[in-house]
């Protein structure tokens, strides 16, 4: 009997959860419709890549994600009136069009969901009569509401890809602490009791790869629900 593969192991939780006491806080918007706050303190958070910063303002304290030169005392306003400048946070259908924006919500009122690591920034393309355009980091366009929120500026932390790993150990602690697997191991260089893809004289499938999307945890391997195979021509 063979052993269960990487995929069905993730399914089952453990140690791929990432745990939630690495986190210091729930990085977002602030809640109310206006706010006036200012910096009080910045953190290292070990569960992103990005540090933190916490506002006070008249409804008490909320925690951002810190923009690249943030300092400690900084005014800080969002919401309707905030005006467009480095930190404050504003609606994306006010904000000019080429301006560098980050934690932008997908829907309005959730609190950001997009461009939020470290040195990260997407951009105001255009604006249409329901919606605002912009470009992701990954130079994808999307379409959002108006009232979507964004906040000014790209987040800090612009040089952790520049210094190299050096060593296994630090790439290990530094996967461990995110829901990610390292090291990965090719499914057709392990043996045959591993990995329905193992064994045999090449490091070859040998079977069709390709398996459906809603195929269980142990035969979702390969390619899964692929638009097209085969080699290009």
């Amino acid at each position: 009997m063979g052993k269960r593969i990487i995929p069905r192991r993730r399914g089952r939780g453990h140690r791929w959860k990432a745990p939630d006491n690495r986190f210091k806080g729930d990085a977002r918007h602030p809640r109310s419709k206006s706010s006036n706050g200012k910096v009080t303190e910045l953190l290292h958070d070990p569960g992103r890549t990005a540090p933190i910063a916490k506002i006070s303002d008249q409804d008490g304290i909320y925690t951002m994600i810190a923009h690249d030169g943030m300092h400690v005392g900084q005014d800080i306003a969002a919401g309707h009136g905030a005006e467009i400048d480095i930190g404050n946070t504003a609606y994306v259908g006010s904000i000019p069009e080429g301006t560098k924006v980050y934690n932008v919500e997908m829907q309005p009122g959730d609190g950001g969901k997009m461009a939020r690591a470290a040195g990260e920034a997407a951009i105001v393309i255009s604006h249409g009569k329901q919606t605002t355009t912009i470009r992701l980091p990954s130079k994808a366009q999307k379409k959002l509401d108006r009232m979507c929120r964004a906040t000014i500026g790209s987040v800090a932390g612009s040089g952790r890809g520049e210094k190299p790993i050096a060593k296994a150990g630090k790439n290990f602690y530094r996967t461990r602490s995110r829901p990610k697997v390292w090291p990965k191991v090719r499914g057709v260089a392990m043996n045959a009791v591993d990995h329905p893809h193992g064994s045999g004289r090449k490091q070859t499938v040998g079977v069709q790869s390709s398996v459906s999307r809603n195929a269980p945890p142990g035969r979702k391997v390969g390619n899964i629900a692929p638009k097209r195979t085969g080699g290009k021509r």
